[in-house]
């Protein structure tokens, strides 16, 4: 019977020994410690709004080419899209780089070599006679490649072009644009 009370104190003192040390481990005071960062590190560190919009629209005059003195904010006319409508018979024929959008319609991919033009949304390459997908962006590597309307279209053709294009009738003759 003492075996089995001093065993019961020794255990309950174990245990006491055990969750005191644990759980009363030295935690920091508050407003001892540094905080994460300083309010001099963050205005060293970060940029102003006006600095923001300074650097931003440098970029864009770089890439546009610095016009209007190196100041404009606004794409060149090169970058927007141009929407085209496309009539039964006629061939839209895309220059080296340009980006065709067709937005309705049923038109057929046109190539004059064995190489396909690159749908960048389906993943593949389009062969000529293929039908191209409603809102897939193609583009047109080199000249020579476009689309034209499917025989099944029944109606209107809008497609949206950047870059380079030619419109051709049926006959080979030039639509003015």
């Amino acid at each position: 019977m003492l075996k089995s009370k001093l065993f019961v104190l020794i255990s309950c003192i174990l245990v006491f020994w055990l969750i005191s040390s644990t759980s009363f481990a030295d935690a920091p005071s508050p407003g001892t410690t540094d905080p994460v960062i300083t309010q001099s590190y963050f205005e060293l560190h970060t940029l102003s709004e006006a600095k923001v919009k300074e650097i931003v629209a440098s970029a864009i005059a770089a890439n546009a080419g610095g016009s209007n003195g190196g100041t404009s904010t606004t794409p060149t006319a090169a970058a927007n899209m141009k929407v085209v409508q496309l009539e039964n018979g006629q061939t839209l024929y895309a220059g080296a780089g340009a980006e065709f959008i067709v937005r309705s319609g049923k038109v057929l991919a046109v190539s004059n070599d064995e190489n396909g033009i690159p749908d960048v949304t389906g993943g593949k390459d389009l062969p000529a006679g293929t039908e191209v997908a409603l809102n897939h962006l193609l583009i047109f590597p080199t000249e020579g490649r476009g689309i034209k309307p499917s025989p099944k279209n029944d109606t209107s053709i809008y497609v949206m072009v950047r870059g380079g294009f030619l419109i051709l009738n049926a006959d080979g003759s030039k639509v003015p644009q």
